[in-house]
């Protein structure tokens, strides 16, 4: 297993440990999750997931009051993308994915929300973004950055694409290190999460991946430097409920 923060490492860290890259195995894992992804997330949060986007969301508000275009990166069922239009009643938010069938789910969710025609949901890989620079005034993320094959080169698009004095506000899920949080998340990754997985998905493979990548991937002042060496200034992270998710804002 990589070491927390071994980044380049993090690449070796895949589903399915075929020769395919970790982008095409990530992208096939996520496309196979879709339909019950959802019910996953919150089942293995205990719910709590909303509660991190909303926290993320309040943080943006304090800083935009109504920024005119949003990007989600790795939107996945666009959960992020449309509490972002209903907080900040942005001109557009703009979800980006590898996974065309989360994005399926998304739409399905924006439609519902009669939002279809202000979240737009595009295949994009996020290491080679297709915007021009500057096309973004906040760009945001969840649960996604362990997933990333080059987090650095994430973050530099990240950041060519957000407008001079935009925010970035990324959440992501990692291991807690501390006691009794540690013990607790041992616990949960050894018999809790498989469990959960076998029940609601085929993809017994995927249920050892994700907490896989909770444990190995950079986080705190770790994470906070591949920011700040992507160009980012202001850079900022919290922990939340006992090291279980870690929150990152910074300004460009």
């Amino acid at each position: 297993m990589a070491r927390r923060g071994d980044l380049y490492m993090m690449k070796d860290i895949t589903p399915y440990k075929t020769s395919e890259s970790k982008h095409e195995q990530v992208e096939a894992m996520f496309d196979g999750l879709a339909p019950t992804y959802d019910y996953v997330n919150h089942t293995l949060s205990l719910g709590i997931d909303r509660i991190w986007r909303k926290r993320a969301m309040n943080y943006l508000k304090k800083r935009q009051s109504r920024p005119s275009r949003i990007l989600d990166v790795a939107t996945g069922t666009g959960d992020f993308a449309i509490l972002a239009m209903k907080d900040l009643k942005a001109d557009e938010v703009v979800g980006i994915d590898i996974s065309d069938e989360m994005m399926k789910v998304g739409r399905k969710k924006a439609e519902a929300a009669d939002l279809e025609h202000a979240v737009r949901f595009m295949h994009e890989d996020c290491s080679a973004l297709s915007f021009a620079e500057k096309s973004f005034d906040a760009v945001i993320s969840a649960f996604a950055m362990r997933n990333f094959e080059d987090i650095p080169q994430c973050l530099s698009e990240m950041y060519r694409v957000l407008n001079d004095g935009g925010d970035i506000v990324v959440i992501d899920l990692c291991a807690p290190h501390g006691f009794p949080m540690k013990q607790v998340f041992s616990v949960y990754k050894k018999h809790i999460m498989p469990h959960i997985g076998k029940t609601v998905s085929k993809d017994v493979q995927a249920f050892k991946y994700l907490p896989e990548t909770m444990e190995a991937v950079q986080q705190g002042a770790a994470m906070a430097e591949l920011f700040m060496n992507a160009g980012f200034r202001n850079v900022n992270y919290k922990y939340l409920n006992f090291g279980m998710c870690c929150m990152y804002t910074a300004v460009k």
